[in-house]
C-alpha cells in the first residue's frame, strides 16, 4: 500500500499518494519523478503545495535519500517544483513552465532539421517516431 502524506492548504486536505515498483523495468526516482509530475500537472497536487522532505520521503517509501534528491533535481529542473532553501520543496506553477520548454525545444529541433538539409515531411516524422518510442 503506498504512504501518504497529507497536508493542509486552503482549507483542504491533499494526500500525495505514491507507489514506488522496485522491480519494475523504470528506476525508482523515475517513477517518483513521474508521479508527482503527474499529480502537479493534473491539479491534484495544487501549486504551493509543500513536498516531503528529502529524508522524510525516502524513509516512507523505502528509498535512499539520493534516488529521491535527483527525482526532485530533476521536477525542478522540469519547472514542476521549486525548491526554496530550507524552507523546502513546494510544487511550482508548472503548466506554463513546461509548455513554454517544449515550445523552445520544438523550435530548436526544428532550426536544427532545416540546418541538416531535412524537409518538413522528413523531420514530422523523425519526431513522430521518437513520440512513438516515449510513449508506446
Amino acid at each position: 500500500m503506498p504512504p501518504n502524506f497529507p497536508s493542509v492548504r486552503d482549507n483542504r486536505t491533499v494526500t500525495l499518494k505514491l507507489d514506488i515498483d522496485p522491480g519494475a523495468a523504470v528506476a525508482p526516482y523515475e517513477q517518483l519523478r513521474a508521479q508527482i509530475s503527474e499529480l502537479a500537472r493534473s491539479g491534484a497536487l495544487p501549486v504551493g503545495y509543500k513536498l516531503p522532505t528529502v529524508r522524510g520521503l525516502a524513509e516512507q517509501l523505502g528509498l535512499a535519500a539520493n534516488t529521491v534528491a535527483k527525482a526532485y533535481r530533476a521536477l525542478e529542473s522540469d519547472g514542476v517544483v521549486e525548491t526554496r532553501g530550507r524552507n523546502g520543496t513546494f510544487v511550482a506553477a508548472a503548466g506554463d513552465a513546461a509548455a513554454r520548454r517544449v515550445a523552445a525545444a520544438a523550435s530548436e529541433y526544428a532550426v536544427q532539421a532545416q540546418r541538416l538539409g531535412l524537409d518538413r515531411r522528413a523531420a514530422l516524422a523523425a519526431v513522430e517516431d521518437a513520440l512513438r518510442a516515449v510513449y508506446s
